[in-house]
Order: C-alpha cells, then sequence, then structure tokens
C-alpha cells in the first residue's frame, strides 16, 4: 500500500517575485531537511532569469532568495550535488539554448555561501557534466553527469565521467541515429509552445528538432549503467552500458510513453526504480498528467504508482530522489510554483 505523506507548494501561492519558475533541483541535507533550487525570472531566455533556492526544515519551506544571477545572461537548469561536506551547483548559462554552457560553484555550509562560479569543464563554452538531471555515484567511485546539446536541429545525448570527484570530466557519447522528426497524427501539443513559455518565438521551430537529450541515469550492478532519455519520437528511449559508461549502445525506445518533456528516475535500496514522468505521448504533446511507477526488472517494464497531478495545465520537469523507502520529488506547477511531493513504499 503506498502512502502518501505530504504534498505542498514551496513558494508562497500566489507568489510575485518572478514570472515563471522551471526545473527544480532537489537535495536531502539532513534527517528533516532539504534545499531545493531552480531557475526564475519573468521567462526562459530573458535577461534575468537566475538561480534561485528555498531550504525546508521540519516541514518548512523557508524564504526564496537568488543564488546566482548575472544580468543580463539567462540561467538554466540547476542541478544539486553533495559531496561529503561539499554542495555542489552546476548551472547553465547562454542568451539562447543552442549557446548556453555549464557552471559550477561550491557551499560548505549547505548553501549559506558559495563561491565565485566558473566555467565547469575549463575553455569548454558547451553541456557539460549536466544539463538538467541529477548525478549518480558509481560502485567504484566514479562519478556520472547526464548531459546533453541541443542544436539547431539535431538533439544529442552524452555522460560525463570523473574518477577524481568533479575535477576532471571525460565525455562518453550515446550514439542516436538521427532522421526527419516526426509528429504524430492528430495530437494535442502542449498549449506552453503557442504561449511562449519557452525561448523562441516561432513554436513551428521546435518540431525541427530530432533527437534525445537530458538523460537519467543509474547502475543495475557494478559497471552495468542505464541511461532513460527524454526524445522528440513519442518514447522514453533508453541506452545501456557494461563498463561503467565509457561505451554506450545505440540509443532505442522503450515502450514508455513520452512526450518531449523532461523524466527522472531513481533507483531504490531494494534495486526497484521509480519513474517520474509524463505519460503523454507525442512530440511536445501535453505536460499533464504527472504520474509515478514502478519498476521491479531494471526499467524492461513499469506498473503505475500514482499521478502526482492530472488537472489541465502544466506539470512538469520532476526531480526525484529516495532514502530508505521514502520518495520526494519536486516539479513545476504551471510555472508559478515549484511542487514538494513525498511518500513512503511499504
Amino acid at each position: 500500500m503506498i502512502m502518501p505523506v505530504k504534498k505542498q507548494l514551496i513558494l508562497p501561492e500566489n507568489q510575485t517575485m518572478f514570472l515563471q519558475c522551471h526545473a527544480s533541483s532537489l537535495l536531502k541535507i539532513g534527517k528533516n531537511s532539504f534545499l531545493c533550487v531552480f531557475m526564475a525570472g519573468d521567462g526562459e531566455a530573458k535577461p534575468n532569469m537566475s538561480i534561485w533556492m528555498t531550504k525546508c526544515v521540519n516541514g518548512v519551506w523557508g524564504k526564496p532568495v537568488p543564488v546566482k544571477s548575472v544580468y543580463p545572461l539567462p540561467h538554466w537548469n540547476p542541478v544539486l550535488h553533495m559531496d561529503g561536506e561539499h554542495l555542489i551547483l552546476y548551472y547553465l548559462v547562454g542568451q539562447t539554448i543552442a549557446s548556453w554552457y555549464t557552471r559550477v560553484t561550491i557551499s560548505k555550509d549547505l548553501g549559506e555561501t558559495w563561491t565565485s562560479s566558473r566555467e565547469a569543464v575549463p575553455d569548454d563554452h558547451t553541456p557539460r557534466i549536466t544539463s538538467r538531471n541529477k548525478l549518480i555515484t558509481l560502485s567504484n567511485g566514479m562519478w556520472l553527469g547526464p548531459c546533453s546539446i541541443e542544436g539547431e536541429t539535431h538533439w544529442d545525448c552524452y555522460v560525463d565521467r570523473s574518477s577524481d570527484k568533479g575535477v576532471h570530466w571525460e565525455k562518453s557519447r550515446i550514439p542516436f541515429t538521427h532522421a526527419p522528426p516526426t509528429t504524430l497524427r492528430n495530437q494535442t501539443v502542449w498549449p506552453g509552445l503557442k504561449e511562449g513559455a519557452l525561448s523562441l518565438d516561432d513554436p513551428a521551430a521546435f518540431f525541427q528538432w530530432d533527437g534525445v537529450i537530458q538523460p537519467t541515469l543509474w547502475e543495475s550492478q557494478p559497471g552495468m549503467v542505464h541511461a532513460f532519455m527524454r526524445s522528440t519520437r513519442g518514447y522514453v528511449y533508453r541506452s545501456d552500458s557494461s563498463d561503467y559508461g565509457c561505451t554506450w549502445s545505440d540509443a532505442y525506445p522503450t515502450s514508455l510513453p513520452n512526450n518531449n518533456s523532461g523524466i527522472d528516475l531513481v533507483k531504490l535500496e531494494d534495486n526497484h526504480l521509480v519513474l517520474a514522468y509524463n505519460p503523454i505521448q507525442g512530440n511536445w504533446g501535453m505536460r499533464t498528467p504527472l504520474t509515478l511507477a514502478y519498476s521491479k526488472d531494471n526499467g524492461e517494464s513499469f506498473t503505475h504508482l500514482t499521478d502526482l497531478e492530472t488537472d489541465p495545465g502544466e506539470y512538469s520537469y520532476p526531480c526525484i530522489i529516495a532514502q530508505g523507502n521514502n520518495i520526494y520529488v519536486t516539479y513545476t506547477n504551471n510555472r508559478k510554483n515549484i511542487v514538494f511531493f513525498e511518500m513512503s513504499l511499504p
């Protein structure tokens, strides 16, 4: 039996601090404490789009504060990672999606103060380490970062590997065969394309893109690593590695529907998986409902757990983490707020 514990907005319900917020990343930092970061401002690619953070202690979310902001440079898709006492924040900057690259900053006091930001990979002005989802630490101690690049027509995924806790990184490409993008007939397109929620003036340009982005990673057994990816093809795509992420199989479609919106997955202590996603098929399909699903066979099949949201609107970009049998999720609520959801499994 699934026992929902908590569901709450992490920002004031009618907040006026910014017009939009999106792309949260969640980290548990103590027994009853969490950190959540997200991007917020007037909208994607707007010059005041910055990285914000809020902390939860004993069920109460504090006042959100800007962490990184360099006007007029838009900031995107922050991701938290913990290494011992060091809290690491990766995020993207760039005037456009095609020009963004990754920067990094470190906190030694759980987000109270941060070092000056620097290029995540020196002299590399491309997305590196992560483009949206959390890093994982493998059984051999290696860090894996799930990353992707979004060009003018092609999207591609790769994995960054570090054997020295983020000092140096080596990129491993996930092979994908490109073809002209397809749009499913009679599909209902997400209204955000027409309402300007994203960063292009012409919604038709979105349908020129083809490929996979924003992988989410897990290790099923030592050296065996897997990636699920968002795609333009109407399904979640997958790739597998048998050498700790050094080389990857050609990306292939799963049976899981995907609306070309962000997904995230976490492996539990019993090696079962929980996936957060919109179970909608299509290229730029609707971003509702938002659902959790459960796999006992390493991602070969999934069983519905619960719907986080079913109302009309945008419920997207989930970030899912776990501790024991407790699952924690944050996600975008109509770009006006971020929801925190907590549940327990038996």
